[in-house]
């Protein structure tokens, strides 16, 4: 069976926590390809021979969930070359046998278009920047939330307006919105949406 589901939203809006555990309850095959854009902007040097020579090493980097790697991700994401030369992975990954759910910012506009289901995940800037301040350790590791909300706003604003796939929900996305949802609260109504298009009542 070839079956896509398709979820993308700005950062920290509990997609990928959505996609993993969608992926877990259907058996489904994940990538968060924002990981892709991320080892390419850590990497260094010639960002588009970066993307051309991404290897399992670059993937498994211990530094791709930082601030720093988030903001990389960003500013290499904006390069048309860097995404021509992701995108072909992207797509044989979502059309692969068995079901595959992927999460990133242009999946249900430009990766895949076709999939079977589309989710628009988002939350509010505040309720982001919150989130993200907590997984970096809040006040006792040092972290201010009013920069960390900046930096969220500011890469909202790159990933939004970038000539090149912006940021923006597919039209025939489902739009699920998390700023007042528990995260397995989330993942249910995902999940729920999913079992619907593959017309199963058990789940």
């Amino acid at each position: 069976m070839i079956f896509t589901v398709a979820i993308d939203g700005p950062a920290a809006a509990g997609k990928g926590t959505i996609s993993r555990g969608v992926a877990a309850r259907f058996g489904f095959a994940h990538l968060d390809t924002g990981l892709l854009y991320r080892a390419v902007g850590v990497k260094g040097g010639d960002p588009i021979l970066a993307a051309k020579s991404l290897t399992s090493e670059d993937l498994a980097r211990a530094d791709l969930r930082s601030l720093h790697a988030g903001q990389a991700a960003s500013k290499v994401a904006a390069m048309p070359e860097v995404r021509a030369a992701l995108k072909d992975f992207q797509r044989l990954f979502a059309r692969r046998e068995g079901g595959a759910v992927l999460d990133g910012r242009d999946i249900g506009t430009v990766i895949c278009p076709q999939a079977e289901v589309k989710l628009f995940v988002t939350a509010s800037a505040e309720i982001r920047a919150r989130r993200r301040w907590l997984e970096l350790g809040g006040e006792g590791a040092g972290a201010i939330y009013a920069d960390v909300l900046a930096q969220v706003r500011e890469r909202d604003d790159r990933d939004m307006n970038r000539a090149d796939a912006p940021l923006r929900p597919a039209a025939d996305a489902v739009l699920l919105d998390t700023s007042a949802l528990s995260s397995d609260a989330a993942v249910a109504q995902a999940v729920a949406l999913v079992a619907a298009r593959l017309g199963r009542a058990d789940l």
